[in-house]
């Protein structure tokens, strides 16, 4: 229970900065605004804030594809996946309600945007569905080699969250504009289901959020498993 209680929170985190410097900060305008640099390092902060403050109680996951690929790389059971899997979808519905009733009182209204993923027409840079797939599966992939590398057993562990919050900033600096990041199918899941209302396109496109990441965690969870990745013993 400690364990989903702490994946809960700090997928709540994830979704409530990085979502919310997307549709709060990144909706202003002049000195209040921020960019996709800034966004970026909203994600990748959070990730850095929660690695230290729930990574000793359960590993700070925040993500079913980076528990996928845990597992996958054999470092822990399917029923322990499938309860982490559910907290962290619980903590992106709720980060993104959060985000809804703080974003519902603001007196000019806004467009109901919640930081949802999509890809094509009308998205961010209009990329197409294999442009979208790829990206998330590619980078979802580089995110699990770096987490399973810097948390296998004998790596130094103080400087782990640091290396895990600057690649997912990295990521996003790079995604952005194609997907908007997803790499994560809890932080896709909340913005979608909470905010379908008013952007129903985001729900009809949250497969691909989910498959994609759990691809590219998936192998490289695999590799880790068949040693191709495993560092030399010391």
């Amino acid at each position: 229970m400690r364990k989903s209680i702490a994946e809960f929170i700090g997928t709540f985190a994830l979704v409530f900065f990085g979502c919310g410097a997307a549709v709060i900060a990144g909706m202003g305008t002049g000195p209040t605004a921020i960019d996709v640099l800034g966004i970026s390092f909203a994600f990748g902060l959070a990730i850095v804030a929660m690695a230290y403050g729930i990574g000793p109680v359960s590993g700070c996951h925040v993500n079913p594809a980076v528990s996928f690929g845990v597992m996958l790389a054999g470092r822990m059971s399917f029923a322990e996946f499938i309860s982490y899997a559910i907290a962290q979808c619980l903590g992106a519905l709720a980060g993104a309600a959060v985000l809804y009733l703080i974003l519902s009182g603001k007196a000019s209204g806004w467009n109901g945007g919640l930081g949802q993923n999509g890809w094509g027409a009308g998205y961010l840079g209009q990329y197409n569905l294999v442009s979208a797939f790829v990206f998330e599966a590619v980078a979802t992939f580089l995110f699990l080699v770096c987490i399973l590398g810097v948390t296998a057993e004998g790596q130094p562990s103080h400087l782990a969250g640091l290396a895990i919050g600057l690649t997912l900033c990295a990521i996003h600096i790079v995604g952005i504009n194609v997907t908007g990041v997803s790499v994560n199918p809890a932080r896709s899941l909340g913005p979608a289901v909470i905010g379908m209302g008013s952007n129903a396109g985001a729900l009809g496109q949250l497969w691909l959020f989910i498959v994609a990441p759990l691809v590219g965690a998936g192998v490289a969870g695999v590799l880790f498993a068949s040693g191709a990745l495993a560092a030399d013993k010391k």
